[in-house]
């Protein structure tokens, strides 16, 4: 009599837009987030979405190399000029006008960028992805202009495909928080999960039945903004004036110009500063400053963008709204070279400039109870996570409909991944 075939290995995979979390489903029903440990850098139950290419001579031929997180970022800056820093890879899953790009002589599609990510991902955690069963996490709704949620879906499952992984399932990540949450529950009850990202944020309603061991989707909203919506507020209003945008420039002796407005777009979006370090957009800054009413602070931009300083930038404006999640104030402090940025920021005035994306986590969330056929009275738990849901005006928001004794929160950062590695388990038995 033969015996039964050991199960595979199941993992649950948070690919997120800012940070990736990867963990393991235990025989006992648990669960263990695997730990990132790269040379020079603490180690963290988080990495850092981020891939870098560079070329190495290697046998008489130039060979592709890779590396991730933390260790991405020190491979740029070791040598930013022969060496590409991809990031928010996610965020362009669901548009169609991105199918592909140029890099290092090597035309790549995104499906390949996403592959390269995951399978160092898994390499750094020791997973080979041909021996485990993955259930991978999406948004409801993906980030940027008219999503195609079905195309983008496709394509997170091609860029796994291409990382090695042989069985890959899709789950909405919200869905799989609530997973999570609800086996803190010992009597069936309604959930309602707020799951805010880097680049989305998701609303999912639940029935929960202690019983039958599962969570019963009842309805979903989502929206395409999140944590770096937040940071862009702080770029825009603190950062961006210090860098000339309000100023303006002159051609041939004529009437004001208001200074070029999309220098400061990319500017306050992260994966898009990079971009900048072009020798014809320098040169425009350089040519905009010699007649702009405030040359100097053209002159701090071209600095900011020739130098590569956009991690550091972020990093600073990321402390800045950590410390308002528990402060009444903070000072963003960011200098280099001739930039000197020393400005209070009170939490009052932050959530002043995050009101409009507050107003659409509040459509989103009457949304997602209308799809349930639901209201505020039906929802018995509200189980928030995700970096954003430390951000007090974000618990303001649920405590007023919710009220503050059925919100609930923790794992911030690897609920979603925890709850992936169990709906695996759960939806096979």
């Amino acid at each position: 009599m033969s015996s039964a075939p050991t199960p595979r290995p199941r993992v649950g995979i948070d690919f997120g837009t800012t940070n990736s979390v990867v963990v393991i489903a235990t025989p006992d029903g648990n669960t263990h987030t695997t730990q990132f440990a790269f040379p020079g850098h603490p180690e963290t139950e988080t990495c850092r979405t981020l891939l870098c290419l560079w070329q190495e001579e290697e046998r008489g031929r130039l060979a592709v190399h890779q590396a991730i997180g933390a260790a991405a970022i020190d491979a740029y800056l070791d040598d930013p000029a022969e060496s590409r820093l991809i990031m928010s890879m996610k965020s362009y899953l669901a548009q169609t006008s991105f199918r592909e790009t140029r890099l290092l002589g090597r035309r790549l599609t995104l499906e390949n960028l996403v592959g390269f990510f995951v399978a160092e991902l898994m390499r750094a955690v020791g997973i080979d992805p041909a021996d485990v069963d993955a259930t991978v996490g999406r948004p409801v709704r993906f980030a940027g202009e008219l999503p195609d949620d079905a195309f983008g879906e496709q394509r997170l499952r091609d860029g796994f495909a291409e990382a090695g992984f042989r069985s890959i399932a899709v789950a909405l990540e919200p869905e799989a928080a609530g997973w999570r949450f609800a086996r803190r529950l010992d009597a069936p009850a309604t959930i309602l999960v707020g799951d805010f990202g880097g680049g989305t944020s998701d609303f999912s309603v639940l029935r929960f039945d202690p019983a039958i061991g599962r969570a019963i989707p009842l309805g979903h909203a989502g929206v395409g903004i999140a944590g770096d919506q937040f940071d862009y507020r702080i770029i825009d209003n603190v950062v961006s004036p210090e860098l000339g945008r309000d100023g303006t420039y002159r051609i041939m002796g004529g009437a004001p110009l208001p200074v070029p407005i999309e220098w400061y777009a990319s500017l306050a979006r992260w994966h898009r500063l990079s971009l900048m370090r072009t020798p014809a957009t320098l040169r425009a800054i350089d040519d905009v400053a010699r007649t702009a009413s405030e040359p100097d602070r053209l002159h701090a931009l071209a600095t900011l963008v020739a130098d590569q300083q956009g991690q550091a930038l972020y990093r600073a404006v990321g402390a800045a709204k950590a410390e308002l999640s528990h402060a009444d104030s903070t000072i963003l402090r960011f200098h280099h070279k001739d930039i000197h940025i020393d400005r209070t920021i009170t939490r009052a005035a932050f959530e002043d400039w995050i009101a409009p994306d507050l107003a659409q986590f509040d459509g989103a969330v009457t949304t997602a109870l209308e799809r349930a056929g639901l209201t505020e009275s039906d929802i018995d738990r509200v189980f928030l996570t995700g970096g954003t849901s430390f951000v007090p005006a974000v618990r303001a928001l649920f405590a007023a409909r919710f009220g503050n004794q059925r919100i609930d929160r923790g794992g911030e950062f690897v609920s979603v991944a925890e709850g992936l590695a169990l709906m695996q388990g759960d939806s096979a038995r």
